[in-house]
């Protein structure tokens, strides 16, 4: 796929709601973001106020000591909570993240496919909060938890 140029990414937000955005990208009619391909995340489902990620951290993404690296949990969480805020976002505006924070609950095994719901908790005009977390797909357990407060803009 193409790497994405960001005036085109606003030029589709000035045209189309955050949800439709969101779908467009889920049936693969826009790009996923460079940073998804790198970390191996797809956005899974949709719907408003509530988003899906899967994602799988291989060799690449471990640290030194061979655990899935503490910046993995932290891009999955991160596109969650943003896109999750994206899908309740009008025509013509967009976000940007102001804080995020990441809690570990467990090493999640390399390899092991993880996934991420995060859910807005209040969208309001200026800001948007959501919390996620991020579970094991086979074992159901909770491996990390996380929060943002994003800034909601015109574009």
């Amino acid at each position: 796929m193409a790497t994405r140029d960001p005036a085109s990414t606003r030029h589709l937000l000035a045209r189309m709601p955050g949800i439709d955005f969101l779908r467009a990208m889920a049936r693969g009619e826009i790009d996923a973001t460079p940073m998804a391909l790198t970390a191996n995340i797809r956005l899974d489902s949709i719907e408003p106020g509530r988003v899906g990620f899967r994602g799988r951290a291989e060799p690449r993404h471990c640290n030194p000591f061979g655990a899935v690296h503490g910046g993995w949990y932290g891009t999955l969480l991160d596109s969650a909570l943003g896109c999750a805020v994206l899908s309740v976002l009008p025509q013509g505006r967009w976000y940007t993240t102001l804080d995020y924070g990441v809690n570990l609950t467990r090493a999640l095994p390399p390899g092991a496919e993880a996934i991420c719901t995060a859910e807005v908790m209040h969208a309001g005009r200026s800001t948007a909060v959501a919390r996620g977390e991020i579970r094991g797909a086979e074992d159901g357990k909770l491996y990390a938890t996380g929060q943002t407060t994003c800034l909601i803009m015109d574009l």
